[in-house]
């Protein structure tokens, strides 16, 4: 059995309590396997990035075979995404609005309209990135000066709360880079560059506890070979050089250690 969110987002947590650890989101659009089922609670795994949650039961909708066909399809076909932080749809049977949230997939998308479901929606092309945005430094500092300051949210992927590894897959997607979840996951995504003096707009950086440690706890992107946007508090631009990231907030130390380049191949 296949569902989908109709809503903005929904969260998915390690057990099926309301007070249970938010492991990650599951955006507008996106469908799911359904796992198992508790009178209140379902645990599912996302089709695009196989997180594992329990998702409310009443948040998620139902696919017939023939609605899960026809998603699927339109899904597959899509390449346009919204790509500001927040961005208001506004349903064409109703008028009722949809808060969307940056890297959400919009179906059959074309000049302000897109439609899931056999509803038609409007939304301001000025918030769509059509087709994949072309990755350079420019265009990444464009995009990502829109994320500065949302603050971080453990297991969160929109414009109220990330994490580290939610901000790179979000932003990434709008390159048309389609990540893993977590960091540990990026860390194998693409190839290695071996020195930071030759890292570019978009590689990502990994980040390890200690010199000594082997467990990835923190990733982020390149803005060039000497800064990084990143979330850590908060979304934010910071210094990095091979050791790691220099934090003037915490009076010029360092607070996470390079482990890892990785530049993302099409």
């Amino acid at each position: 059995m296949k569902v989908i969110a109709l809503h903005s987002v929904i969260p998915l947590r390690a057990e099926a309590r309301e007070q249970a650890e938010q492991v990650t989101q599951m955006l507008f659009g996106q469908t799911a396997a359904v796992l198992e089922q508790l009178p209140s609670w379902t645990r599912i795994r996302l089709d695009d990035d196989g997180q594992v949650g329990w998702a409310d039961a009443k948040m998620l909708t139902p696919l017939s075979d023939a609605e899960q066909a026809q998603v699927e399809d339109a899904l597959s076909r899509a390449t346009a995404r919204v790509m500001m932080p927040m961005a208001y749809a506004v349903s064409a049977n109703n008028r009722q609005t949809l808060p969307l949230t940056a890297g959400t997939l919009l179906p059959d998308y074309h000049d302000g309209r897109f439609a899931l479901l056999g509803v038609p929606f409007l939304i301001d092309p000025a918030m769509v990135a059509a087709q994949p945005i072309p990755l350079n430094e420019d265009t990444l500092m464009r995009v990502t000066r829109f994320f500065l300051n949302i603050p971080y949210l453990w297991g969160g992927k929109n414009a109220m709360g990330m994490d580290c590894s939610g901000f790179t897959q979000v932003v990434l997607s709008l390159f048309g880079h389609r990540l893993p979840r977590n960091a540990s996951e990026q860390a194998a995504c693409g190839q290695p560059v071996s020195d930071l003096r030759e890292a570019q707009a978009g590689d990502i950086a990994l980040f390890d506890h200690a010199p000594d440690s082997t467990r990835i706890s923190h990733v982020g992107i390149l803005l060039d070979n000497t800064r990084i946007i990143h979330c850590s508090g908060r979304v934010k631009v910071e210094t990095i050089d091979p050791q790691g990231i220099l934090s003037v907030e915490r009076n010029n130390t360092y607070t996470h250690h390079l482990a890892a380049i990785r530049r993302l191949l099409h």
